[in-house]
């Protein structure tokens, strides 16, 4: 803990940490891999001595790409060890309100263990809330031929077991890098300071007091519309190179027009090619509640064509008047727009073409998986898209039309008796 943080900033330190003896705050984290590369990298990086080692679990083999692997054979023997960390993590911790799983969706361990883990979760953790930061598969940025595979099969998995999925995609993730921060040749390092800033604006309201504050539950109820439609776009402001950080004046207006600009979503689609079905803006800093609610009226009657007009107040905002560290004010925006389906044809289009022929299907049913489950999760992805376009296409008016033409047939049915 630095010694000048605030007594703001260390109240709820025991949210995400653990205090050891000698004043040691340790993390209330699990890192698991199927390979143990990653988690040595940890071990021997600059933050590896305060994780506790017992919560870095490793397999010797690694998934290969292949979520079958990380799902029914390598995965499932790890799980029990794991399952046993993250219930003493659980008992430790006083009041538990949910869990945070960040994982990708491309390779075999993040998509088939990381959604393993998610049942395991759910099947045991019924009624806390389950939060994922999924790095979706991009088509400029692939790493492996069968991306689309393990990303379907885990889509099937999240649209039942997650409660919040933020969709990121490292795509978006390089662009912002390269075009707004002007970083040539983004590191892992660059792209993943820009997932810790959504995590760190998300969980704003359980590590800081403010006024109305969110947390993951009041999110979740505010942001999900039907329970199948929980996947959002998020972005972050400020954004910007570091030599131009003296032209930009940090105003409440200036970062609400930062969150609606499209080059600031951390996943590949296009917010104005849908409509928004719900929003959340987390501000932080010395910023008032008027000037906040001012500017979202303001881009909400200016993006009004974006937004579904069968849901009457869809923009909630929070203030947390602690500013995060060397800035003075920020604010994480959250969406959940029908736009987000672009995501999804992208992987779905890619899945159907490879699946046709039935190319690299021996890699899974190598594992005892069978063609059936393909072609469920396909049809459960397809089933999503449609939910989301249906919901994009629904005005106001055909439920008018549906109550009166209701009305006149009690009308009719009056007449009758």
């Amino acid at each position: 803990m630095r010694p000048d943080a605030s007594k703001l900033e260390s109240d709820r330190l025991d949210v995400f940490f653990n205090e050891a003896s000698n004043k040691k705050y340790v993390p209330r984290a699990v890192a698991v891999d199927l390979e143990p590369a990653t988690l040595d990298a940890i071990r021997s990086g600059p933050l590896g001595h305060i994780y506790r080692p017992d919560n870095l679990i490793s397999g010797e083999s690694g998934a290969g790409n292949n979520w079958a692997k990380g799902f029914y054979t390598e995965g499932a023997e790890l799980m029990d060890s794991v399952m046993d960390v993250i219930r003493r993590e659980a008992e430790q911790s006083e009041s538990l309100q949910g869990f945070q799983l960040a994982h990708s969706l491309g390779g075999g361990t993040g998509s088939g263990l990381g959604t393993l883990l998610l049942t395991k979760i759910r099947e045991e953790y019924p009624d806390r809330m389950l939060s994922t930061y999924s790095v979706l598969p991009s088509p400029k940025v692939s790493d492996t031929v069968t991306e689309p595979y393990n990303a379907v099969l885990s889509f099937h998995q999240l649209i039942d077991n997650a409660d919040a999925t933020y969709c990121l995609d490292n795509e978006a993730l390089y662009d912002i890098c390269e075009k707004t921060l002007k970083i040539n040749r983004p590191s892992h390092e660059d792209l993943n300071k820009l997932i810790a800033l959504v995590m760190s604006g998300v969980t704003t309201g359980l590590r800081y007091p403010g006024q109305l504050n969110g947390d993951l539950r009041k999110l979740a109820v505010n942001l999900v519309p039907f329970p199948r439609l929980h996947f959002f776009t998020t972005g972050f402001a400020p954004l910007f190179a570091a030599n131009s950080r003296a032209f930009h004046n940090l105003t409440v207006p200036e970062l609400t027009q930062q969150l609606f600009n499209p080059a600031n979503v951390m996943a590949a689609c296009n917010p104005y090619h849908g409509r928004y079905l719900t929003i959340s803006t987390i501000f932080r800093g010395q910023v008032a509640m008027k000037e906040v609610e001012d500017a979202i009226h303001t881009a909400r009657t200016k993006y009004s064509p974006y937004f579904v007009e069968w849901i009457p107040n869809n923009v909630q905002t929070s203030v947390c008047n602690v500013a995060p560290k060397g800035l003075n004010t920020s604010a994480t925006f959250i969406a959940n727009s029908t736009a987000v389906q672009e995501l999804f044809e992208r992987t779905a289009s890619q899945f159907s073409v490879m699946f046709k022929r039935k190319a690299f299907l021996h890699w899974y049913t190598g594992e005892g998986m069978e063609d059936v489950e393909f072609s469920e999760a396909q049809s459960d992805l397809e089933d999503l898209i449609l939910e989301y376009q249906q919901y994009q296409n629904a005005g106001v008016d055909e439920d008018e039309e549906l109550m009166d033409h209701e009305e006149y047939v009690e009308e009719g049915m009056d007449g009758f008796n």
